[in-house]
């Protein structure tokens, strides 16, 4: 049984947690996330601890946005978009009982850390910003990081918010450059 409450956007999500692991949930109803959703996700968070499981998506970003504001310390599971996406449709309720196990086995807590380990020169340097490629280079290195992907600038907030280490970041980096030195070859 996970001990924190995980904090999902419908009934669907609820259902393939459920499936996959044995948790309690707290659904926000969607997007329209209001005041008696947050007093709740704040005494989980008091008493058992939260986990915010939102889908790969705007509205999902949105609502652990205003979670993370409103709660901190809160922690976060990321699903990749391919591993939430079935039919067109995006959600946690897509997902596979591996890849919620998986997602749920690497919990980031967000710190609130005031300074980065990593600086916003490395994002250049690995070509995560100002590059031809960079959206797909942080989907990359977002899904190895396990923070899921957003733009640049929110990529450089998520790697202080989790405390993301230089080795961290530069081994999940690397896979870009073998993939470039492969590229160069071909």
């Amino acid at each position: 049984m996970i001990k924190e409450l995980i904090v999902v956007e419908g009934k669907d999500d609820t259902t393939a947690i459920k499936r996959a692991v044995e948790a309690d949930t707290i659904e926000t109803g969607g997007s329209a996330i209001n005041d008696a959703v947050i007093r709740r996700i704040r005494l989980a968070q008091e008493r058992r601890g939260v986990i915010v499981f939102t889908d790969p998506d705007h509205a999902g970003e949105r609502i652990r946005k205003i979670i993370a504001k409103a709660v901190p310390g809160v922690k976060h599971a990321f699903l990749t978009q391919s591993e939430a996406t079935s039919k067109g449709d995006i959600g946690v309720e897509n997902a596979s009982v591996e890849s919620i196990r998986e997602a749920l086995s690497k919990v980031r807590t967000d710190t609130q850390a005031s300074e980065s380990l990593i600086e916003w020169e490395d994002l250049m340097d690995a070509g995560l910003i100002v590059h031809p490629q960079a959206a797909s280079r942080r989907l990359l290195v977002g899904n190895k990081l396990g923070i899921g992907y957003c733009n640049g600038k929110q990529f450089y907030n998520r790697c202080r918010m989790f405390q993301i280490t230089r080795e961290e970041f530069e081994a999940a980096a690397r896979d870009l450059y073998d993939a470039d030195q492969e590229g160069a070859a071909q």
